[in-house]
């Protein structure tokens, strides 16, 4: 029996073919139809539904380059199942250079949204209603905040076995258990029953391939778990580290920042991370580690006031395999407490 045709929006999609939807969000005052692009690949054969999101944060480009990749690659000939990918969620703060919508609502803060709402929960329900209700498992992509970094990693609910299981699949360089927030996308979706994964790598107007590489292998390996693609690796990737608490490492001086440390690098309580020092150079204070673990965020400012965030470091549980040594150099580089995406 032939499978049937997927329906979004005002469009039906036949198995076995892709294609691009626009779903009207709202008019400009000029008239100008603002609209959702979203691409539907649906499988010729039978399998998983499955959403991928990014840019909810308008800056946040790196998910629009995985998706674009991801979805490059995929044969809806020979896909199982069926992938709905949003690569440009806010498309206001996308187009305008801004992280949030034109009312400085965010998105990410306004779900599951309501369809006579403001225009941050209008759009917020159109991507529930639209997107993530279609699917069972989703991946959510995000950068870190203006000025800050993020070393590739997954957040995900780490206590709920088919979470974790797709979170090991993805083989980020680290998976966090972490907290849901109210109003955001990952929290509406679990409440809706979805396995939600969010990635997170990279910093805001951005296009670094060490950031967008791991997303694009990342999402595939998950494919790949849910029976939807061919298997990516020839041979088993490196599991992730796991982590359940992580914290901030704060300026205790106002001065001019100079990071010695690396994403992705492992440190112990009391390793020396940078300095802080007044204009001519007089160092002011050290920076060093609070707890050990590994560096997941840095900020990208130099200036720096007292009490700023400077190094995000992730507690490990104990390492699956042996690790690497860390890097040499910084590739250049949203926090737990608070978790901005």
């Amino acid at each position: 029996m032939a499978r049937a045709s997927f329906g979004i929006g005002p469009v039906r999609v036949r198995p076995g073919y892709a294609r691009e939807v626009e779903l009207p969000i709202t008019r400009l005052v000029t008239g100008a139809e603002i609209t959702l692009p979203v691409r539907v690949v649906h499988g010729r054969e039978d399998g998983p539904t499955v959403w991928v999101t990014a840019a909810i944060h308008g800056d946040e480009v790196v998910g629009i380059e995985v998706i674009r990749r991801v979805v490059a690659r995929l044969n809806p000939k020979a896909f199982r199942g069926t992938l709905v990918a949003a690569p440009i969620v806010n498309v206001f703060g996308f187009t305008s250079g801004d992280r949030y919508l034109p009312d400085r609502r965010d998105l990410n803060r306004s779900f599951p949204g309501s369809a006579r709402g403001s225009l941050a929960s209008r759009i917020a329900h159109l991507v529930m209603t639209e997107v993530v209700g279609r699917g069972e498992v989703g991946i959510d992509l995000h950068t870190g905040s203006f000025g800050r970094t993020n070393h590739p990693q997954i957040r995900a609910d780490l206590d709920d076995p088919r979470t974790r299981e797709l979170a090991a699949a993805f083989a980020a360089p680290v998976m966090i258990n972490a907290r849901l927030r109210d109003g955001s996308l990952r929290g509406a979706a679990r409440d809706r029953g979805a396995a939600v994964l969010l990635y997170e790598a990279g910093e805001a107007w951005r296009f670094d391939a060490w950031a967008i590489e791991p997303g694009v292998v990342g999402v595939r390996r998950v494919l790949a778990a849910l029976g939807m693609v061919e298997p990516v690796d020839d041979v088993a990737p490196t599991p992730s580290l796991v982590s359940r608490s992580s914290g901030w490492v704060r300026a205790r001086r106002t001065g001019i920042l100079q990071l010695d440390a690396v994403l992705g690098q492992r440190v112990e309580v009391g390793d020396r991370l940078g300095s802080l020092s007044d204009s001519f150079g007089k160092t002011l204070r050290l920076v060093h580690a609070d707890r050990s673990g590994i560096v997941i965020g840095r900020t990208t400012t130099p200036l720096v006031n007292r009490g700023d965030a400077l190094i995000h470091i992730a507690g490990l549980e104990p390492d699956p395999l042996p690790q690497p040594s860390a890097p040499e150099a910084d590739p250049l580089s949203h926090d737990l407490e608070p978790d901005l995406s």
